[in-house]
Parts: structure tokens; sequence; C-alpha cells
């Protein structure tokens, strides 16, 4: 790795990951906002606490698992180190240090961006407003991926910048299709049903999945068919597939066209991820889609690791905070 690398690789890397993981926390709020009008509407909110492991942090600081407590956790709360918030925050901070290398059109979006987002008020993520606060988040955060698209210069930053960005995906997007297994498992009567069919529809549209899969489901939609085409179509930017293999390309790329030294162990857990997705969506269900979706996180985990101790000069764990 050249020296220049050596310092800002890490920053890079997790610039990318706290811009895509804002990003796809507002998207599962935003699904679970939608799931949360029937009458299970409370158990919907705490089961994000179970999707993060954030469920002991959040006892301590506010009890019960309010609607209003939990959205508060996730959104404004500079405390959580899990909230919109402090992922923007961090990304800024990270940002601050790439100064010399990113453009200025990148830092004075995540500045101005986050600066907003600090600004605002409890009224503004009320659960009447939250879809807009969400679409407020998602916007943001998809005008810095095309700023980054359109201005970051393609050379190992960039390979870095791409690594950080797709592991996260993939693992935002399982815990979004979880977020429907924990949300909305449904009652035997409710499977097929037009409610159950809204729910699968919601979740496609907060992954801004729905009319790619109508390119390949034009009538019609099953679980198996929604949670096949999360996982494994590769047309598809958002499936866990698409990034594995995106992640995958850059790897090689940092070490046959820059050189960089390592990512032996790294390819060696991609490797293993490939083989856990080298199957099809029958054999999903089969073996359960929770504890599939489970195991594709901890590998997902654990290739993180390799990256952070190969490439990056130490091992950090794919949710902790730099």
């Amino acid at each position: 790795m050249s020296n220049l690398l050596s310092r800002y690789a890490d920053a890079i890397f997790w610039m990318a990951r706290y811009v895509e993981r804002a990003e796809d926390l507002a998207r599962v709020l935003d699904v679970t906002e939608t799931f949360s009008r029937d009458s299970r509407g409370g158990q919907n909110w705490r089961s994000i606490l179970e999707l993060y492991s954030d469920a002991p942090t959040f006892s301590r600081e506010h009890g019960e698992a309010t609607a209003a407590a939990v959205i508060r956790f996730y959104t404004l709360d500079d405390r959580n180190p899990s909230s919109i918030l402090s992922n923007l925050g961090m990304a800024r901070s990270n940002a601050r240090t790439l100064r010399p290398l990113i453009s200025t059109e990148m830092w004075t979006q995540l500045n101005i961006f986050y600066n907003r987002l600090r600004a605002l008020g409890p009224q503004e993520i009320a659960e009447p407003r939250l879809a807009r606060f969400c679409s407020m988040i998602k916007e943001g955060c998809q005008t810095h991926t095309g700023i980054t698209e359109g201005t970051f210069y393609r050379d190992e930053g960039w390979c870095f910048y791409q690594l950080g960005k797709q592991l996260e995906r993939a693992d935002q997007t399982t815990r979004l299709l979880d977020s429907k297994y924990h949300n909305v498992l449904p009652s035997p009567e409710d499977v097929g049903s037009q409610i159950d069919v809204s729910r699968w529809n919601a979740l496609l549209r907060s992954a801004a999945g729905y009319h790619a899969f109508r390119k390949i489901h034009p009538r019609g939609m099953t679980p198996g068919d929604v949670a096949g085409f999360m996982l494994f179509h590769e047309g598809f930017p958002r499936s866990v597939a698409a990034c594995v293999d995106e992640v995958g390309g850059r790897l090689t790329q940092l070490r046959s066209v820059y050189n960089i030294p390592g990512a032996t162990a790294a390819m060696g857990r991609l490797d293993d991820l490939r083989t856990l997705l080298d199957t099809d969506i029958d054999g999903v269900i089969e073996f359960g889609l929770h504890e599939y979706l489970d195991r594709v996180q901890q590998y997902l985990n654990a290739l993180s690791v390799e990256i952070g101790r190969d490439l990056l000069g130490h091992a950090p764990a794919a949710t902790s905070a730099k």
C-alpha cells in the first residue's frame, strides 16, 4: 500500500460504511413504521432493537420500548453510537480527515447534511413525520453517493470506498429482510393474504427494489420470490449476491492492479461466503430464513475483520464505531 493510503484507507472505508449504514437504518425505520400501523405496532418497534442487538443498551437508558423512544434512539440520539445522527457524525469526522483526498463537494455536502440533521427537533421525528424524515436521510445519503461517484478519483482509495459501502450494504440488506421476519411473522391464515402481500410490497419499496422486482416477476408476489430477489439476484444492486460480487472484484483489483500485499485471509473468508450464497431460496427456506440471514451476517462480519487485519492494519468489528 502506498504511504498515502496507509494513512487514509481506513478513513475512506469507514466513511463509506457510515453513510451506507445511516441510509439503510432509515430504510429499516421506514418499513417498520409501515408495519407498525397494524395491531402489533409495539412489538414491531421492539423488534428493531433485536435486529441490531441494542436491547440491553436501550433498556439501560430508556426502559420501555415505546415507538417514540425507539425512534429517538435510532435517529437523533447522539448518545447512541448506532443512531443516524451518530453515523453521519462519524462519516463527517472521517471526511474531515480526508480533506486532502476528497473533493470539496463531498466534504461540503456531508458537512451541511450533518449540521442540518443536528438542528432538527423532536417534532421532526414524531411518528406522523417519520416517513418524511426517512426520505430526507435517504436523499441526503444518495446525494453523497452521487457526488462521490462523480468526483472521487479512481485509485486505491476508490476501491476501499467500495469495499466499505458494499460490505455494509450486504449486511443491511439482510437486516432489512430480517425485519419482515421479526415484525410481521404471519399467522398461518395470513400467509398469501392481501395484507401479507402488501407487507412484502412495502419491504421491496423500502429497499428501492419494487420496480426492479417487477421486471423479473411482472405478476404475483410470494415471500420466496421477494427473499430470493433480495438475496441472490445479481442484477439488483442491493442484493447480497451483487454486493459480495463487488467486494470480490475490489479485493482482486487491490491485489492485482495496485500490488497491495495481504488479503489472503480475506479472500478465504470471501470464498466461504460465496459458498454459503451458492444455494437457492428453496434451500434457504428449508434451512430457515432467519437462521440463514444470521449466518450470512456472521460471515460478513468475519470478512470485515479480515479486511481490517489484512488491509487496514487492525481488526475492526463490522458493527463497531470508529
